[in-house]
């Protein structure tokens, strides 16, 4: 202990440190951890400067750097230029949404996915394919630059979301969610910084948290990244890319305007920044706005997915990458074994050149439109946001009540949705708020029983 006392001095965390325990730093970082897991530290405390924690530890500043750092690539801590070190309000909330079971009785309204609808023109044209003469090339390794027609099928699939890209640029995944992992690991290292929403995908934070890539919260305006912050990220923060849902946005679902697409594009391509545009839920919406990829087409990675518009079993994304991204990315789908079998990567095709896919996207829409309208009956005297294409809502608590409180409510009264928390990027301020999906339940008598539980449970609030 250095010869100035600390014992009445204002510190947020006075942690001791056993000196025997070798290295230094992931001791500390350990304790930090057990701190923050046991409630000791709770989410938005500011902790005390590094110097200030180095001189009451009687240690080096850059041990406690390295200790705060393996914190931070955890998802526990987080760091901004000028502000400080907070623990991060998403420090406890479990990112991974998909539980390895569905108990009974239990109305599923968390994981989010389209109706049944296309499952049995899917099931019919995956029949034709197996009975065709050369069924077994189905089978065999896939080797997409040997079928150029898939690739015309993915543009088309994209220009039905605002983006019309180049056949050439065109890469597969199986899935979007491993797009996303190829791409971060492609481009980024170990403790890189990607700029992301207050609240985001919760696969970004889980791919981001495996890689130890920072996730960055860009401050919002008028529901959407905000062009000032994303320049100050830029500039302060070194952040070597962006992650955006601009339509329908997971979970929040909001749509970004067109002026601010636009702006964005212009500051990636001025800062040298790539953006990762997720397009997930592009094709759901009726009205159809240019891509943020249209205005920053050499700076943005355009991913269109099919698990959220035709079936979730669909694991079938197609990904447009600029040419000085295309070898990095290309190499990671390669090597982490990410690519598409030719069976997946038919199926879709056939079902986007067979001109099929707009009647699948047609139903999806109007049943989607009936079961918001049984939400917004059900929760007209709350704030639900959400399009009434959309196959998940944001409904925002009254009250106190935070969302982590209310899950755990709705799951002990058999309904399972998912808090704000989970969502929620670095030392963002969760919303009081809980993503509801209106797709998941498997019939509409179902989801009413659904919601007729919630309303029960928000007016007792």
């Amino acid at each position: 202990m250095p010869v100035n006392s600390f014992e009445d001095y204002p510190m947020s965390w006075k942690p001791t440190l056993n000196d025997a325990v070798k290295p230094l730093y992931l001791a500390l970082a350990r304790q930090l951890e057990q701190d923050i897991k046991k409630g000791n530290l709770l989410p938005g405390t500011k902790l005390p400067p590094q110097r200030e924690l180095a001189d009451f530890l009687d240690i080096n500043v850059s041990t406690v750097s390295k200790a705060c750092k393996v914190c931070e690539l955890k998802g526990l801590l987080s760091a901004t230029v000028g502000s400080g070190t907070f623990v991060s309000f998403d420090a406890l909330a479990n990112a991974y949404l998909l539980p390895d079971d569905k108990p009974r009785n239990l109305i599923e309204m968390g994981a989010v996915f389209p109706d049944t609808a296309s499952f049995g023109p899917l099931i019919d044209h995956l029949k034709e394919m197996l009975n065709e003469s050369d069924a077994e090339k189905l089978f065999n390794y896939s080797r997409p630059n040997a079928n150029l027609w898939l690739k015309d099928a993915a543009v088309k699939l994209m220009e039905k979301g605002g983006f019309s890209p180049n056949p050439d640029s065109i890469l597969f995944s199986n899935g979007g969610q491993n797009a996303i992992t190829a791409i971060l690991a492609g481009l980024c290292r170990h403790g890189d910084k990607i700029g992301a929403d207050p609240h985001t995908y919760s696969g970004l934070k889980t791919t981001a948290s495996m890689l130890g890539i920072q996730l960055t919260p860009i401050r919002h305006l008028d529901g959407e990244m905000d062009a000032e912050a994303l320049i100050d990220a830029c500039k302060n923060e070194n952040i070597k890319g962006i992650y955006l849902i601009p339509d329908n946005h997971n979970p929040t679902t909001h749509t970004m305007s067109v002026e601010r697409r636009q702006m964005i594009g212009e500051i990636a391509k001025e800062y040298g920044i790539f953006i990762i545009e997720d397009g997930a839920y592009h094709i759901l919406s009726r009205e159809t706005r240019p891509a943020v990829a249209s205005f920053a087409s050499e700076q943005t990675i355009y991913i269109a997915s099919m698990s959220k518009t035709l079936a979730p079993g669909l694991r079938m994304a197609y990904v447009s990458v600029p040419e000085s991204y295309r070898k990095a990315v290309s190499k990671a789908l390669y090597n982490l074994n990410i690519s598409v079998s030719p069976l997946m990567a038919v199926l879709g095709a056939r079902v986007i050149v067979s001109g099929q896919l707009d009647d699948f996207i047609k139903n999806h829409q109007n049943n989607a439109t009936r079961r918001n309208a049984l939400a917004n009956a059900y929760l007209c005297d709350y704030q639900c946001r959400g399009d009434e294409t959309g196959i998940f809502r944001w409904l925002l608590l009254p009250g106190s009540i935070t969302g982590s409180d209310f899950e755990a409510l709705a799951l002990k009264n058999g309904v399972r949705l998912y808090a704000a928390e989970r969502f929620t990027v670095g030392n963002s301020l969760p919303s009081r708020a809980v993503r509801m999906s209106i797709g998941a339940p498997e019939t509409l008598e179902e989801l009413e029983q659904g919601l007729r539980i919630l309303k029960k449970l928000l007016d007792q609030i």
